[in-house]
This record gives C-alpha cells, sequence and structure tokens, in this order.
C-alpha cells in the first residue's frame, strides 16, 4: 500500500495553499491562531467565500455541489485548511445534514436545502442528545405522534450546539416504542421558527455560550420534512455520525498545534521563564506527543489509501476518534503546564484576544476546559471502543 502523494495530488496541494494564502482573511486567520471565538459571522463569511470557490461542501456528490476529489485529495484539503489556521465552518451543515439529504432526501427535500445549506442560507444545528440519552442515543424518548400531514412533538434536546443561531434543526424523535429501541426512531427536519420550541442557554465554566437545552411543546411538522421511511431514523443516524467521527481526529489541526507549542517553549526557555528540567520534561512529552501524532496520521493515511468505506463510518472512524481526540486534549494539557499558574485564571473575552506572543497565556485554561467535551461528543470515546470490539473482535 503506497502511502506518498503523487505528483497530481501535490500539485493539488500547492493549489490549496495558494487559495488559502490569497483568500483566507487575515482577521479570520488571527482569530483562529489566538484561539479567540468565532461569531456566527466569522463562520458564514468563510463559508460563502469557499462557495464562491466551489469548495464549500468537496465531499457532497458532484451533481449536489461536491468535487471529483479522490481520498487522498479530501485529506489534502482539510489538512491544509488546518494548516493555514483556515475556520472550520459549520460541521452541521456540510459534514452532517447536507450529506444526509443528498443520500436519503427526497427531489424535493434536495432541491429545497442544499444550495442553502451549502451557503449557510440556513445555519443548523443537531437535536440528538437528550437527558438520560447521550452516548446511549437509542434511548431518546422525545416523542412524534402522527396527525394527519403532521407529526406532533414533545420532549426534550440538551447539549444542543449553537441552537440559539439556528433557522432548521435535524432531530432524531421516537415514533414508536413497541420495538428494540433502536426501532421506532425517525428523523426529522424541524423549523426552528414553529411554534411550540424554546431554546435555553446552557453556560459553560469558561463563559461560553454554544450549548443549550431546546424544548418541544406540541410542535407541529410536516411529514414531508422527514428523511427517508418512518422508524428508519437510526440507520440515517448511524450514516451521519460515521462523518461526524471521522472528522473529530482533526489531524491537520493538531499538527498545527503542536508546532504552536514547540515555539512557545522555545520562546520562554530562551527568556528564562524554564528551569532546564522543565524544559527538558517539555520537550520530552512534546517529542512522545508528536510521535503518537504520526502514527494517528499514517493509520489516517491507510484509511485514505484503502478508500475505507463511505464517510469513514464504522470501526476506523472510531479509531481516529479516539486517539485524535486523546492527542487534542493532551496538547492543551501541555499549554497549561507551560502556562504555568498564570494559565489558571479564566480571562474576559478582550483580554484573550491578544497576539499569540502576548495573549497564549489567557487562552489556556478556556480552551483546555472547551477541549474536555471532544472525547464525548460524536459518541462517548467508551462507546467506540464498544464499536470496534464488536467490528474488529466479535463480541
Amino acid at each position: 500500500m503506497n502511502l506518498d502523494f503523487t505528483d497530481e495530488e501535490l500539485a493539488f496541494r500547492d493549489e490549496v495553499r495558494a487559495f488559502l494564502a490569497q483568500s483566507l482573511p487575515d482577521d479570520l486567520r488571527r482569530k483562529m491562531i489566538d484561539r479567540r471565538h468565532l461569531e456566527k459571522d466569522d463562520i458564514v463569511r468563510w463559508q460563502r467565500i469557499l462557495n464562491a470557490r466551489g469548495w464549500a461542501t468537496p465531499n457532497w456528490p458532484v451533481e449536489h455541489g461536491g468535487q471529483p476529489w479522490s481520498p487522498a485529495q479530501r485529506y489534502i484539503f482539510q489538512e491544509e485548511m488546518a494548516l493555514a489556521h483556515a475556520p472550520e465552518g459549520s460541521p452541521f451543515n456540510v459534514n452532517m445534514i447536507g450529506p444526509i439529504i443528498a443520500k436519503f432526501g427526497t427531489d424535493a427535500q434536495k432541491a429545497r436545502f442544499l444550495a442553502r445549506i451549502a451557503n449557510i442560507d440556513d445555519w443548523w444545528c443537531q437535536g440528538f442528545s437528550e437527558p438520560g440519552a447521550g452516548s446511549d442515543l437509542a434511548s431518546l424518548k422525545t416523542r412524534a405522534d402522527r396527525d394527519g400531514d403532521e407529526y406532533v412533538i414533545n420532549g426534550q434536546k440538551i447539549w444542543t450546539t449553537q441552537a440559539q443561531h439556528a433557522d432548521w434543526m435535524f432531530a432524531l424523535v421516537r415514533t414508536d416504542s413497541s420495538g428494540r429501541k433502536q426501532q421506532g426512531i425517525t428523523f426529522l427536519l424541524i423549523d426552528m421558527n414553529t411554534p411550540g420550541i424554546t431554546v435555553r442557554p446552557i453556560e459553560t465554566i469558561d463563559g461560553g455560550h454554544d450549548a443549550n437545552e431546546v424544548f418541544f411543546d406540541d410542535v407541529r411538522v410536516p411529514v414531508e420534512n422527514r428523511i427517508g421511511e418512518e422508524g428508519r431514523g437510526w440507520d440515517y443516524a448511524k450514516h451521519l455520525l460515521g462523518n461526524e467521527r471521522s472528522g473529530i481526529a482533526r489531524i491537520g489541526l493538531s499538527k498545527e498545534r503542536l508546532a504552536q507549542l514547540r515555539r512557545l517553549e522555545v520562546e520562554l526557555s530562551a527568556d528564562g521563564r524554564l528551569t532546564a528540567g522543565e524544559r527538558d520534561r517539555l520537550r520530552r512529552k512534546l517529542a512522545e506527543v508528536e510521535v503518537e501524532l504520526r502514527a494517528l496520521e499514517l493509520t489516517q493515511l491507510r484509511v485514505v489509501a484503502a478508500d475505507a468505506g463511505e464517510g469513514g463510518a464504522g470501526a476506523a472512524a472510531s479509531i481516529l476518534k479516539i486517539k485524535g481526540t486523546e492527542l487534542q486534549q493532551r496538547m492543551t494539557e501541555l499549554a497549561i503546564e507551560l502556562a504555568g499558574p498564570a494559565g489558571l485564571a479564566m480571562p474576559e473575552e478582550e483580554e484573550s484576544g491578544a497576539a499569540l506572543e502576548d495573549g497564549w497565556i489567557a487562552a489556556a485554561a478556556p480552551f483546555y476546559f472547551s477541549m474536555r467535551k471532544v472525547s464525548i461528543f460524536g459518541g462517548s470515546n467508551e462507546i467506540q471502543k464498544n464499536i470496534i470490539a464488536k467490528a474488529q473482535l466479535g463480541l
């Protein structure tokens, strides 16, 4: 199995680099470097720049705006985006609901939604998790009862990222409780302006507001907003989660963060802010992370070379998700260690917006706490180990 890039793939990499150098706005690049919070308008602006180039939805079918790229080209594109400090866009739009509608939606749904999803004319959120149904998603209880040409929804979702901005939600709801818990789940598209929907913020430890509770009180949704067949939502959700887990590894982003940590270690050592013992210990830890990251990258390249399934679904996606998120968390721990006691402060937003050489300490604690979630969302790492055991060992 050849893991080297071809001349054509290297030329494509140069094309992507040139585009990013010319088209990525400096203020967005600076925000990404400084670990500052991106506003909705920031993400929309960058998404529309990509969309104008035809690169907003490269993983979609070509007939719906995707690119005829090879798996290697898709990998190169993702890595170069991360190395250039480009925003990731809205994953709920591009990586989750877009591919689901393109694959399982009706012609009317494709015509109605796909172009608007690509350009973020509509902002989407994900209505999966519930109190008592997070990693055990099949235990969800939010009901959708059929009433003529509508479903009437009652229940609650939680940890709904960006629901305060959302125009639409894609949600799993229970339409039948008579069989196994994975059965009787239906996939619906819900207009967030529908009467009966209440969004309440969940403020996180860093003072941020990305997560929300969403309540449904006799919310009426047209049957035409159902994806696929009634009761088969679990199958569509598994396809969606395969796409999500493959992207969570974020190898290119981790490579960029490792390089930043190395620069910080050199800066602190040169300024005498690290003792010889502290410097040697940190360099050893950084080397260990680099070795593990390289091994993860080779695993990703093997998946790419083998073109292992649509969206990287299955055990391969779970392996990448586990190790990728563990490494992301390790690097935030090293940032806290580099910052020392000063890095434990939780700064105001205006303080954390300083340039890297002045403000990285202020960003260390918020970033550390924010990254605790990556081993949970998309299916907790413990659940991913169960998936691997079942797929690889037959357990």
